[in-house]
């Protein structure tokens, strides 16, 4: 059967796949925050979970060095539990020196941070800023509206249906990984240092 991945690929390379920018959406989103006046920023995300919470990390990596900041360890907060792949509050353990902002590798992940933050005394966008990435959350997940990289999802789903009627008629064309962009959508989360 002709299989196409959306938003995540194959690392064999034996699917085609569809995928969101993930690493230059969140190189925007970081440089978003160095333009709003953060220079402490952390990444929250279980890297190597998933190829895009990794490409996700490398966008934010991109942005700090840019910015002269130093990458390690200590500027990534896991997510989710390795096991069964949850996101959770339980899972989020906040850093003891704490940055002015979070870039987190998804709106789901960023609302359980939101609650995390706040359990600790800790305001958004008052104390922290926190962006996401998606801009997808089911209703009731956040109070508050979350920045982020809106992932197009129709152009998405567009492109792969094109591969999957390529595939099932026969017709040549060019395998591989597609990259669709989106774009940062601007809400609540975030204030200027």
């Amino acid at each position: 059967a002709p299989i196409v991945c959306m938003d995540f690929f194959d690392e064999s390379g034996n699917c085609d796949a569809v995928i969101s920018d993930g690493y230059y959406g969140t190189y925007m989103l970081t440089n978003y925050l160095f333009d709003m006046g953060h220079t402490e920023i952390d990444y929250v995300g279980t890297l190597l979970y998933t190829s895009s919470i990794t490409d996700r990390y490398f966008g934010f990596c991109k942005a700090l060095m840019e910015h002269g900041q130093k990458i390690g360890e200590d500027r990534v907060i896991n997510d989710r539990d390795w096991e069964n792949g949850d996101v959770s509050e339980e899972s989020i353990v906040l850093p003891e020196h704490m940055p002015s902002a979070f870039v987190c590798n998804s709106d789901l992940t960023a609302s359980a941070l939101i609650k995390v933050l706040r359990k600790s005394g800790y305001r958004v966008p008052e104390d922290i800023s926190v962006v996401g990435f998606d801009n997808y959350l089911y209703p009731g997940l956040c109070d508050i509206g979350i920045t982020t990289y809106e992932v197009d999802i129709r152009e998405m789903a567009r492109r792969s249906i094109n591969v999957l009627i390529k595939k099932m008629s026969g017709e040549v064309y060019k395998t591989g990984v597609r990259v669709v962009e989106g774009n940062i959508v601007y809400k609540d989360s975030v204030k200027k240092q």
